[in-house]
């Protein structure tokens, strides 16, 4: 064999490569032979999805939604009918724990659709659901439409069947829960299929609440109407549907002044009746809004009980602690702040001093009246005692929380604190203080005031000359508030209102020279917590009638936290204080001097002696007392002019009488005490009273005319130019001439001798006309009071405020 090299054969199959050939390329490669790659997607394109995400996305959810569907309808069964026939009562307790009352079990009648007028089935069709016998047992687009008006906070719609509001009234609960949504959306679906629309309907019918604590239709038509449901007619029919959507706001009889709201929503019923052919259009036309009767209640709720559970619902209600539905249902049971003793004493009062002295048979004015009063625990803002009527079940109207009547110069007190605390100066710069010498001259023009003239009268006309703002105070001297309130600014004075207590949206409470006379018709309780802020050093803690909640006899429900705050300063507060217990002492008001204890307060009357008003404190306890003169069938405000077989009635009379023995009873085995009073620098000293000829006792209380003279109406006020000062008075107030005493303290508890000359404060005076009423004026005269009697009944109506705003009363 040769050692050379042998040539290799390419074995079978292969063969060297060649060359490739030119423009020919790889697979894939420009210029190459074989199939184009797709291009890659770049930018924005890549964000969206392909033909097939889009459509494997689409089958999948279906999938999930259909499988979601099916689990769901197969999972959630129809439960049984929640316990509402079986239900608990509400108990209300007295702070001490007894039984204050017991609101009864669910006013209920449950009645065959046979036994409900077709014109009442098809008035609640109209206003919840006209297309109930076509449509399917859930609406998707109405879910959808009210969901997004809730989540874009456009407020809260009900997307909800009648099939559906059904579920929710008869198997579920009232929460609002997905999960409940959930359940209520399958069982709907079910009891479509289980039950005839004429049951579902029915059962809707009688599980419904429409207010008044009725449940079912039948239970409305006897709560609203005094008729049974197969009575009722297409107009009374729309009332009670209208009630579905709200039934408190809806009540015309309870809330009179949302009667508009409710005749548009009555109206779009009855337009919906006539739309679906359920009514002749001649027949829409001739409708007229019906009218409920009043409400009625159980003479379990009679005396003070049903006045007070209303008060206390209303307050669980406003305050979003338990809303009325939820409240109606029952099982709580509610701890009030209300004191038993105090409450009994309360009553007592109102009995010995005011409604055990008429005579209703002889004396039609006796029939007229009506009383009102609220206790305050100044350091906790609790309420301890209410009084509001003679009977839930024969006078429905709580006097304690009713703002329809001017509380007159009850409000003079808050006018001199706004002054103390914004540090206001006459119209020729002298600081306003108790010292402060003022003109007191009846009718004369304030001076400042850029509107019309005002010139209020004091009572009868009397002109005082020069005196201090104590006197004034004493006297209740319309003619120097009128000119105070000017000074400090009619702004300032409402807003100091405001701070300490009063309600923003208090009637008439309006920024003019008319603010200090009482115009205002705030309520009792109102002028209770107000002047509770006063006892209370200028500290003011929001009122509670609430003291615990429970439901189902374990379940605390949260209660809003207690707020104080500093209203006005500690000084402004004990000025006024001061000044006040001035009125008690030598003023006004002496007969409140039988609470036996250091005591302040004002009096005060309304236009026409409509309204006779005292509101006191001590330091343990701040109450208003008010007697009101009301008609009663038509409602209207009355004149009180010889009640009792007195020519008029005065807050110096049976309001400041009806106080002293409720507060010394009440206060009964409590150790006295004084206040303890920061007071305004040049406070402490008390001026000399003025020698004016036509300064003799007498309450004063009652303001006069307001209207500006005929001749001068238009006119600034402050033509002449003199301010508040008197001609010849060129002292400074602040630092009076006097004797240079100091204010001493409060009459002994005995009944010793006020200071500066005072009447004895012996308890049971001088038991003048009409049973022990204290006329409080030496023979005679009388606080508030018109000084021309006999001039005639208002017509206003309960809850309607006497006056019109910003233009300065006749009287008051």
């Amino acid at each position: 064999m040769s050692d050379e090299p042998q040539p290799q054969q390419p074995h079978q199959g292969w063969a060297p490569r060649q060359p490739p050939a030119a423009g020919a390329g790889q697979p894939g490669e420009p210029g190459k032979q074989g199939k184009p790659k797709r291009p890659r997607r770049t930018g924005w394109r890549r964000l969206i999805p392909t033909w097939r995400i889009a459509l494997g996305t689409c089958v999948i959810g279906l999938l999930l939604l259909v499988g979601g569907f099916f689990l769901g309808y197969h999972l959630v069964q129809i439960p049984a009918a929640n316990a509402l026939a079986t239900k608990q009562s509400n108990v209300y307790l007295y702070a001490d724990g007894s039984v204050l009352a017991r609101d009864g079990e669910v006013n209920r009648e449950s009645v065959g659709l046979a036994r409900i007028s077709k014109d009442a089935q098809h008035a609640v069709l109209a206003a919840e659901d006209r297309d109930f016998y076509t449509e399917s047992a859930i609406d998707p687009a109405a879910m959808v439409r009210a969901g997004w008006k809730t989540a874009t906070g456009k407020g809260k719609q009900s997307g909800s069947t009648i099939t559906q509001q059904y579920v929710k009234n008869y198997y579920l609960a009232q929460e609002q829960t997905v999960t409940r949504k959930v359940k209520e959306f399958f069982i709907s679906i079910k009891l479509d299929r289980e039950k005839s629309k004429s049951e579902i309907l029915e059962g809707y019918l009688n599980t419904s609440f429409f207010g008044r604590g009725a449940y079912g239709i039948q239970a409305a038509a006897q709560a609203y109407f005094g008729v049974d449901a197969k009575d009722l007619t297409a107009a009374q029919g729309a009332y009670l549907a209208s009630l579905l959507n709200a039934p408190s706001q809806y009540d015309v009889v309870a809330h009179p002044e949302n009667r508009a709201a409710a005749e548009s929503r009555w109206s779009y019923v009855m337009d919906g009746m006539a739309d679906k052919g359920w009514i002749s259009r001649a027949d829409r036309a001739a409708a007229e809004f019906p009218k409920p009767k009043q409400s009625t209640v159980s003479t379990g709720m009679s005396g003070q009980r049903g006045y007070l559970v209303d008060i206390v619902k209303k307050y669980l209600a406003d305050h979003e602690i338990v809303d009325e539905e939820e409240l109606d249902r029952g099982g709580y049971r509610i701890t009030t702040t209300l004191q038993k003793d105090k409450q009994d004493a309360f009553v007592k009062a109102v009995d010995d001093k005011l409604m055990s002295q008429l005579d209703q048979k002889e004396r039609k004015v006796d029939t007229y009246v009506r009383a009102g009063g609220a206790s305050v625990d100044p350091k906790t803002g609790k309420i301890v005692a209410m009084y509001n009527g003679i009977d839930y079940v024969k006078q429905y109207t709580p006097g304690a929380t009713r703002r329809d009547y001017q509380v007159g110069s009850t409000f003079k007190p808050f006018v001199f604190t706004s002054a103390v605390e914004n540090h206001s100066e006459t119209q020729d710069g002298r600081t306003i203080n108790p010292n402060t010498r003022y003109d007191g001259t009846s009718e004369r023009p304030v001076q400042g005031w850029t509107g019309d003239r005002y010139a209020p009268e004091n009572e009868d006309h009397r002109d005082y000359g020069d005196v201090t703002v104590r006197e004034a105070t004493d006297k209740s001297i319309n003619a120097v508030y009128a000119q105070m309130a000017v000074d400090v600014g009619s702004d300032k004075v409402k807003q100091t209102a405001i701070d300490l207590g009063l309600s923003s949206d208090t009637p008439e409470l309006t920024p003019t020279p008319s603010i200090a006379l009482g115009v205002a018709t705030a309520s009792p309780l109102d002028m209770a917590e107000a002047y509770a802020t006063i006892a209370n050093h200028g500290r003011h803690g929001t009122y509670t009638p609430v003291e615990k909640v429970l439901k189902d006899g374990k379940h605390e429900v949260d209660l809003p936290e207690r707020r104080e705050r500093q209203a006005v300063s500690r000084e402004s507060a004990d000025t006024t204080t001061s000044v006040l217990r001035s009125v008690v002492e030598q003023g006004t008001a002496t007969a409140a001097q039988t609470a036996g204890r250091p005591a302040a307060g004002k009096t005060g009357t309304a236009e026409e002696d409509t309204a006779a008003w005292f509101a006191g404190y001590t330091p343990e306890l701040s109450t208003v007392v008010a007697v009101m003169g009301q008609d009663p069938k038509t409602a209207a405000h009355k004149s009180l002019y010889g009640v009792m077989g007195l020519d008029r009635i005065n807050g110096g009379g049976a309001p400041a009488e009806i106080w002293g023995q409720y507060t010394r009873k009440a206060l009964e085995g409590e150790p006295v005490s004084d206040f303890d009073l920061n007071l305004q620098s040049g406070a402490d000293v008390t001026a000399p009273p003025s020698g004016d000829s036509s300064d003799t006792p007498g309450d004063g209380d009652e303001s006069g005319s307001g209207d500006p003279d005929g001749d001068s109406t238009g006119s600034t006020g402050d033509e002449d130019g003199t301010g508040s000062e008197t001609p010849g008075d060129t002292g400074d107030s602040s630092s009076p001439p006097g004797d240079g005493s100091t204010e001493t303290g409060p009459p002994s508890t005995g009944g010793g001798t006020p200071t500066n000359g005072g009447p004895s404060t012996d308890p049971g005076g001088d038991g003048g006309a009409g049973g022990g009423e204290d006329d409080s004026s030496n023979g005679g005269g009388t606080e508030g009071g018109d000084g021309d009697p006999g001039g005639g009944d208002t017509d206003t109506t309960a809850g309607t405020v006497a006056g019109l705003p910003g233009v300065p009363p006749r009287r008051q």
